[in-house]
């Protein structure tokens, strides 16, 4: 965090909080892969999950070291064999929607169907209407720099509505890289979690959902076309616009166990 002093609209001088922003650029082998721009609150996971969910390893095992040095801003990697065609997977670059760091390389998609989620009629891989109200519930008590700052992301992960990790950083890609290299490193699986965002679900959020192997995505915010397409393709459910006792589900209908709220004032709730 960082105090500034600012002008508000009533004329008054006061000093607030920012998040402190910084660069990290991340060496692989001694090569330069990407600059992150990150609130560096767990560095070291940030570029686990980064290397992961981008496909450029396969194991985390792979990796030897990860070293962060803040007086140079960067972060270190050393595999223990190299990484296999590192030019031909990293030459190929699609700028997307993401803020902070929304790059994904141009293969990300390649294997979708390879990617397998657990069916609808498992209870594991299902949420009620109690549990995402719970769930809601835990994100509006959880202290946070957005609510003292604003401008930064959030995400967390739930089993059900128990809160597992939860992680803010300047853009949403680096607060779900995060979490993904935290599920890697802890060897936690996705088929039972609900993943947490306060960004909208664009498609790279989806996919690297459905790569971490969660059915189930909660957003603040709300969902672009390709978002809504792949989570259809690929069988996930998306809750939207989730706020307090408010929500939109967008999609994987199936795996969500409604339970309406009565009608207000007597008049009938028409879906448009």
């Amino acid at each position: 965090m960082h105090e500034v002093e600012v002008l508000d609209e009533f004329g008054a001088t006061r000093r607030i909080s920012i998040p402190a922003e910084r660069a990290l650029t991340v060496f692989v082998d001694n090569r330069e892969l990407v600059t992150l721009m990150t609130l560096g609150a767990a560095p070291e996971l940030l570029v686990l999950g980064y290397l992961r969910n981008q496909r450029l390893v396969e194991s985390a095992a792979d990796i030897d070291s990860i070293t962060v040095d803040w007086d140079v801003q960067a972060a270190a990697v050393k595999t223990r064999a190299g990484i296999e065609r590192f030019d031909e997977k990293t030459a190929k670059r699609v700028v997307t929607t993401g803020c902070g760091q929304g790059t994904v390389f141009g293969d990300l998609m390649g294997d979708l169907d390879a990617i397998r989620l657990p069916a609808a009629d498992e209870p594991s891989a299902r949420l009620s209407q109690h549990a995402l109200y719970g769930l809601l519930n835990a994100m509006r008590l959880q202290e946070s720099t957005y609510k003292s700052a604003g401008s930064v992301h959030g995400c967390a992960l739930f089993r059900q509505d128990e809160l597992l990790m939860f992680v803010e950083d300047v853009g949403r890609h680096n607060a779900i890289d995060t979490i993904a290299g935290w599920m890697w490193l802890n060897d936690v699986g996705g088929g039972d979690k609900i993943f947490y965002t306060t960004g909208r679900l664009t498609s790279e959020m989806v996919i690297k959902s459905a790569q971490m192997g969660v059915p189930i995505i909660v957003s603040r915010s709300g969902i672009t076309q390709m978002g809504h397409e792949l989570a259809n393709q690929l069988g996930l459910a998306l809750f939207g616009r989730a706020t307090n006792r408010h929500f939109i589900c967008y999609s994987g209908f199936e795996r969500f166990d409604s339970q309406p709220e009565p009608a207000r004032g007597g008049a009938e709730n028409v879906v448009g």
